[in-house]
């Protein structure tokens, strides 16, 4: 284990596997979760192996209670997983950095690490907030390139996967570590794409469907051979709880629900 600092980040390095052209795929905390759920599936169906975290003073000032009943600092992991002769890196946290500064300096890092290990692209998950909830969230695909963007997206079509290419016809920002990825390692000549899924726009609704279509399109697209039971038995105990909200249709914050979204923020 070995552990060295940049621009106030304390980084661990726990294993150092050989890699050649890694696909870097990143998820953090946001819009209803959906990166940071999408990529907690993965890491834990594929068995992927815990390489890096990254400690600072610019994350939250909290702890996490674990499961052993005791506490950890928040932190942001790098987890690796070969799979069909492809090797990956798997980005996500507990929290995502708390300063404009500090989320452009931890940006940096990742993209030296994808120049040190020649990175073949980068994909960044997030979410787009609506005002209601969608029974079928979209997702949609942006990028740093517009040839790889449409290189993607015929991918997506030769294997029959449902998506969009335009967020209603919104230009806007993409919030946190999946938009500025995508902005940095255009300035580094690294290729990437976003997929941002739809989800309710509120901070404690857990964005379960928005996660599954996301994973969807990994899974067909990288080869990932994951189960998605459990955030199916996850999605019903969902449902079913939302089908006890009041007669009118809001939740206890007075969040309206329905089926004809309205786009209100991404990231």
């Amino acid at each position: 284990m070995k552990t060295k600092n940049i621009d106030e980040w304390e980084i661990i390095e726990h294993a150092n596997p050989k890699m050649l052209h890694p696909i870097l795929i990143e998820g953090m905390p946001g819009i209803g979760n959906v990166g940071k759920i999408s990529m907690d599936v993965l890491i834990d169906e594929l068995k992927a192996t815990l390489i890096t975290s990254f400690y600072s003073k610019n994350l939250p000032n909290s702890v996490f209670v674990n499961e052993d009943n005791l506490v950890d600092l928040p932190k942001i992991v790098m987890y690796y997983k070969k799979i069909n002769g492809q090797d990956f890196l798997f980005l996500t946290g507990d929290v995502q950095p708390v300063t404009e500064h500090a989320s452009y300096t931890f940006s940096d890092i990742i993209i030296q690490i994808c120049k040190d290990f020649d990175c073949r692209h980068i994909v960044t998950l997030g979410g787009i907030g609506l005002k209601n909830i969608p029974d079928n969230p979209k997702v949609y695909i942006t990028g740093n390139d517009k040839a790889f963007v449409e290189d993607i997206s015929n991918l997506f079509k030769k294997k029959k996967l449902t998506f969009e290419t335009k967020i209603y016809g919104m230009v806007g920002p993409i919030i946190g570590i999946s938009g500025l990825l995508l902005g940095v390692s255009k300035k580094n000549n690294i290729k990437a794409y976003c997929l941002l899924s739809e989800t309710l726009g509120h901070p404690v609704y857990v964005g379960l469907k928005g996660s599954k279509a996301i994973l969807i399109i990994l899974m067909t697209q990288y080869g990932f051979k994951i189960k998605l039971d459990k955030l199916d038995k996850e999605i019903k105990q969902m449902d079913a709880q939302l089908g006890l909200l009041s007669v009118d249709g809001t939740d206890d914050n007075g969040v309206k629900l329905g089926k004809h979204p309205d786009v209100n923020y991404i990231g």
